[in-house]
């Protein structure tokens, strides 16, 4: 097969025209790999190889794109590729390409996202449960949880929030409180001391000033 025409079509992609009329698109790496010009001669070999290096190229920049986008996971970047048509070869290629360039790690990624939902509001579960729809392995995930704050401050101010103009023994509303904080992926255990502070404060607020005197009483002691 012989290369017809070079025509660039960026600072880094051309296209190459062959002689039997089809056209094939190429980075800078292929052009320098392959000594591509005008008039090359390439064998069937070297043109089934040239036309998986320019896939796989083609797979790393899209790879790229879509992580400049927002972060990821390896997992999800390797679903997302072969989504998208990538072959399941070349979409790990791309992973491990990216892994070795320090632009993926999912240790990081864990971190992240934990810290995340737990800014939002969410409990321990519900972060586990994130963690796992972003594909990032289990083993990372205890490293990652553990970096998180106590939940008390979180919770209590949910609490309030949610019990904000309710009766002290409004019990429906404590009920849809509680279901709303296992909603957002506490546990019970948490739950129940968190209502627990809630009940003491209600408690102190309600016990009387015994420090002034009834009225009428004299504010100074018998002589």
């Amino acid at each position: 097969m012989r290369v017809t025409e070079l025509r660039q079509l960026s600072p880094d992609r051309f296209e190459l025209g062959l002689s039997d009329g089809t056209s094939l698109r190429v980075g800078l790496n292929q052009i320098a790999d392959f000594s591509l010009f005008a008039g090359r001669e390439l064998t069937e070999a070297e043109l089934e190889e040239l036309r998986e290096a320019a896939a796989l190229q083609r797979t790393k920049e899209r790879a790229l794109r879509i992580i400049g986008q927002r972060a990821m996971s390896e997992g999800e970047l390797y679903t997302r590729l072969t989504e998208k048509g990538e072959t399941e070869q070349n979409a790990a290629a791309a992973v491990a390409w990216l892994i070795g360039l320090h632009l993926l790690n999912d240790a990081d990624y864990a971190a992240l996202v934990a810290r995340h939902y737990a800014a939002r509001g969410y409990g321990r579960r519900r972060v586990e449960q994130e963690l796992y729809r972003c594909q990032v392995p289990k083993p990372l995930w205890e490293a990652a949880l553990a970096e998180l704050p106590e939940p008390d401050d979180a919770l209590d101010r949910l609490l309030q929030s949610r019990l904000r103009g309710a009766e002290p023994d409004d019990r429906k509303a404590l009920k849809r409180a509680t279901d709303a904080l296992l909603r957002r992926g506490y546990g019970w255990e948490e739950i129940r001391e968190a209502v627990e502070r809630y009940r003491a404060g209600l408690e102190e607020e309600r016990e009387p000033e015994s420090s002034f005197p009834p009225p009428g009483a004299s504010r100074h002691p018998p002589l």
